[in-house]
Formats: structure tokens, sequence, C-alpha cells
């Protein structure tokens, strides 16, 4: 057991009657995106709105910009627990809720706290303070969330052993998206912003490989967005070479992205419509696709449906991407894959006549070559019929 004897948790009455703290977590997909960064300079900010802020604990990793954006917020010194003959810091609970800040940064939600202590998990010594009334900045990765365990497992090859619940962040009042690409992340690793020199040969050969980090990045995002979508998502962005990130002005989904497939005739705009209806409900952004047969030049009718279709999605906000092919489901696929698609509306193909009836059609063809992405076939409920050649 920890050489340690807890304190009595002083909790005021005061704390108790001013309501539960405001959760705040700072999400990213590995070590490295900038979130305790950012954790730092939203401390900072409300510090300088005039609110009292406190550091709870910050692991900095030895990482020497971490600890100078630290300075000027008051830091709660950590308690020193013995375990099985080694000495550890855990951060010191009892202090933190004695000391009744406005707001207290608490980074790693996800850690383990070392037996002997009020709680085994860091997340569980977070709703203690939430439920003293004060507001928490916290941070973690999608790695941990307990339903991505074996998903992340299967992708990277690494278990991860340190979890929490999905309900914890889902309970969460705002989670901020810290996002890099994967060769950011690299370009960030190999400068020695994420380890010390002597782990980062191992880690780019093990967790950090780009394969790794891009695959992770897509399905975790997905399925995390699916827990808190309902909650208010910010998407961060980087800005400059010093990793420093700003929340993008509007909230930006995370989860479905929805393709529809068109050609310039005037049944594409009921799909359009459709499509644009299904991916509001989804709360999902949504592309257009033309794929236009090489060397063929337009009709003067087609011409103008195109015109009339380009129109209706610049008024729908949507984006009308144009590709030249013959290959109709290759090309469709490249597309899905390159932005990270999981949803494909058509239109009815008109049938297949001689020996194109030997073909696979499309819907089925699209599916072998995507699989994971849903397809379905819009039905033509206004008696006009937006066709897909196959």
């Amino acid at each position: 057991m920890a050489e340690l004897q807890p304190s009595t948790l002083a909790v005021t009455d005061d704390a108790l009657s001013a309501g539960r703290g405001h959760l705040r977590v700072f999400l990213g997909m590995a070590a490295g995106v900038g979130k305790t960064y950012r954790m730092l300079l939203e401390g900072h900010a409300e510090q300088e709105a005039g609110r009292d802020v406190a550091i709870g604990l910050l692991e900095t990793h030895g990482r020497v910009d971490i600890a100078r954006l630290a300075e000027g917020l008051p830091m709660i010194p950590r308690r020193r627990v013995t375990y099985r003959g080694t000495r550890l810091e855990e951060m010191d609970l009892p202090a933190v809720l004695t000391r009744a800040a406005d707001v207290c940064l608490i980074d790693e939600l996800a850690h383990s706290n070392a037996p002997g202590l009020e709680h085994p998990k860091r997340y569980q010594d977070v709703e203690d303070v939430l439920e003293a009334g004060i507001d928490v900045l916290s941070t973690m990765n999608v790695q941990h969330l307990e339903s991505l365990n074996d998903r992340v497992d299967e992708l990277t090859g690494v278990r991860v052993r340190e979890t929490i619940p999905d309900a914890v962040l889902a309970r969460a009042d705002e989670v901020v998206i810290i996002d890099l690409t994967p060769e950011e992340l690299l370009e960030r690793l190999r400068a020695g912003k994420v380890y010390p020199a002597e782990r980062i040969d191992t880690a780019l050969n093990s967790f950090f490989r780009i394969e790794n980090l891009s695959a992770l990045r897509e399905v975790a995002l997905r399925q995390v967005a699916e827990e808190v979508g309902h909650k208010r998502l910010t998407r961060a962005e980087p800005l400059g070479a010093r990793g420093q990130m700003l929340a993008a002005d509007a909230p930006q989904a995370v989860g479905e992205r929805l393709l529809a497939l068109i050609e310039p005739n005037p049944g594409a705009q009921r799909l359009i419509r459709r499509a644009w209806r299904s991916a509001q409900r989804l709360g999902a952004e949504l592309d257009l696709l033309w794929v236009r047969p090489p060397g063929r030049k337009l009709s003067e009718d087609r011409d103008r449906s195109l015109a009339a279709l380009r129109q209706l999605a610049s008024v729908l906000g949507t984006r009308l991407l144009v590709e030249e092919s013959d290959d109709l489901a290759a090309t469709v696929a490249e597309v899905a894959r390159r932005y990270g698609i999981t949803y494909i509306l058509m239109g009815r193909s008109s049938p297949a006549r001689g020996l194109a009836r030997l073909r696979t059609p499309l819907p089925q063809r699209l599916m072998e070559l995507l699989p994971g992405v849903d397809v379905r076939v819009v039905a033509d409920r206004g008696g006009s019929r937006t066709r897909n050649s196959t």
C-alpha cells in the first residue's frame, strides 16, 4: 500500500452552493499535438479576464516551452507518495479543493493514480473538483477512450492501458479538438518537441508511424464525434511554426461526411437537396461529385444544368467537385478516400442495355471498393431521375 494518509477533503459550504463547475477538455489524437499548450493559453486568458486560476497538475514531460508558458499561473504543489519502494508525485486533491480557485488546470484526464489515494483515476478527482463548483480545464488523447481500446490496438499494435469511460467525455461541457496532420506531428517529434532525444527513434518505429497516425486520426475522431456530437465541438487549427493553436470561429463537424454523385441534368437538383437535408440531420459536411467522361463536349442543355447545379451548391454552402475519368467507380472510391467520406448518395441508374447488363452495378462496386462506407440509392419521388453511368 502507498505510504500516505489522505487528508480529509475540505470543501466549504460556499463551494458546494456554487453549483457544478464547467469542464472543458482539450482533445487530440496523440501526444505532442498541443493540448497542454492550448490549456495553458486558455488558463492565461481566464486569468487576464479577472478569474482566480490555479494549476492543479501539469505534466511538462521536460518540454521547455510548456514550463515557460506555465509561468505566472499559481501552481498547487503535488503530494509525494511511496508505492512499493518508489517515490511518486500525484495531484493533491484535498489541496485543490481547499484552494478553491475559480478555474483549475488538471492535465492528463486519463491518468491512473497511485494506490491509496482518494480515487484510482484522475478523472474521478476531476469529478470531485467539478462538484465543488470549480471550473476545470483538462486534456486527453482519443486513444484513451474505453470504446476505442480494441480499435486502437488493431490500428497501431499498441494496447493503451490507461482508459476512461466514454461517458466522462460525453459529460464535458465543451470539447476542443486540437488537430494536427500526421506529417506536422512527426515534424514536431523529430524536432524533439514531443519526447526526449533518446525516445524519438523508438516512437517513430512504433506508435508514431504515419500510417498509424492517419488511421487513428480518421477513425478515432469520427467515433468521438458520435459521443460528443451534441456538445459544442471546436476544431483548433495550428498557427505558425511555434505550434500555437487557435479555435476556429465556427464549430466544424468531425463525424459523418456525405458525398452525392450527380450528373448535369435537372433531376440532379432534387438529389442535391435530398442529400443536403440528410447532411443537416446528421450534422455532417456534404460534397457533390460529377465524374465527367473524358473528351466529351457538353450540350447546351447540360451546360445550363451544370451552371444551375453550381449555383445551387453555392446557395446551400456545399462544394461541387468535377473529376474527369472513364472509370466511374474507381474515381468515386478515390475521391471518397481523399475526403474521408462515410456516406455516398446517388440517384437511380438508367436500365443497362446489351453487354452493360453483365457489369456489376455501381452501388455494389462501390461497396466492394469502399468497405465501411454506406451507399444509398435515393428514390426519385418527384418523377424525374438522376442517372449515374456504370
